[in-house]
């Protein structure tokens, strides 16, 4: 039953399930995160990657069971994360799937699994039934303010984990060999990507505006509410720049740490 102190949400949300004995060892072959450790009730944020390090889908890693996980990703991407996963199964002993879930985001206090894109508490559950939920747009203001990227806007196929801050949150640099990790580690030890994804205090902006400094275009906006913006800059771009967009002044907002 809903509550003051609770907001509910719909997500445009895909679920892919992933059966069997060998589940996950599979995904922990397969994904940029741990997998093997999840206990049931855990979760945990991962990557698809082709073996260039190319994203073909983020996801939460759900264990549900001993053998039993369930992928969340984008509605847009589910199919493709299925049909991926099943190409490379070869004779590994698990069963993938797509799952009819409804998606839902609780602000404060709710069931399902944690999560940190909107730099409040919240938690995502599914569903199998429609159930009365709030405008999922009133989240967007919530998830740039936090430098969450989203898939269509700050991610596609041609943006590298690290530029996005995805080498954060969604890979681990100490497991076992996956599709994509030999670039992403190279470039975390030895490099360092040529531009990153920044949140921009600013009165007004729209996506694909150019951020100027120095009367130079640096970087360009993916995404924007009033008074925020998201967008690539250039790595060199110091964090006390004064910046343009759109005409307006603009200047980079410091995130706090992740956990």
């Amino acid at each position: 039953m809903e509550t003051a102190a609770r907001t509910v949400y719909r997500l445009d949300r895909g679920y892919v399930a992933v059966t069997g004995p060998e589940a996950a060892d599979f995904l922990e072959r397969m994904l940029s995160n741990e997998v093997v450790s999840l206990e049931p009730g855990e979760a945990r944020p991962a990557l698809l990657l082709t073996p260039k390090s190319r994203i073909v889908a983020p996801l939460r890693v759900v264990r549900e069971g001993p053998e039993a996980f369930l992928l969340i990703t984008e509605s847009s991407l589910a199919e493709t994360l299925s049909s991926s996963l099943l190409k490379a199964r070869f004779a590994a002993k698990c069963h993938i799937e797509g799952r009819p879930y409804l998606g839902y985001l609780s602000l404060g206090a709710g069931d399902g699994i944690p999560v940190d894109d909107y730099g409040v508490e919240a938690y995502e559950s599914w569903a199998e039934e429609l159930r009365e939920a709030a405008d999922p747009s009133e989240l967007e203001p919530l998830r740039i303010e936090a430098g969450t990227p989203a898939w269509g806007k700050e991610l596609d196929e041609t943006i590298l984990p690290a530029e996005a801050g995805l080498d954060e949150t969604h890979v681990s640099f100490t497991k076992g060999c996956y599709p994509g990790q030999e670039p992403i580690a190279r470039l975390h030890f030895r490099g360092r990507p040529n531009r990153r994804l920044r949140v921009l205090d600013v009165e007004q902006a729209s996506p694909e505006d150019e951020i100027v400094l120095d009367g130079k275009a640096v970087g360009r906006v993916t995404s924007a509410a009033p008074g925020k913006a998201l967008g690539y800059l250039r790595r060199e771009v110091p964090d006390d720049a004064a910046l343009q967009v759109g005409g307006a002044e603009a200047r980079l907002h410091l995130l706090p740490a992740r956990p």
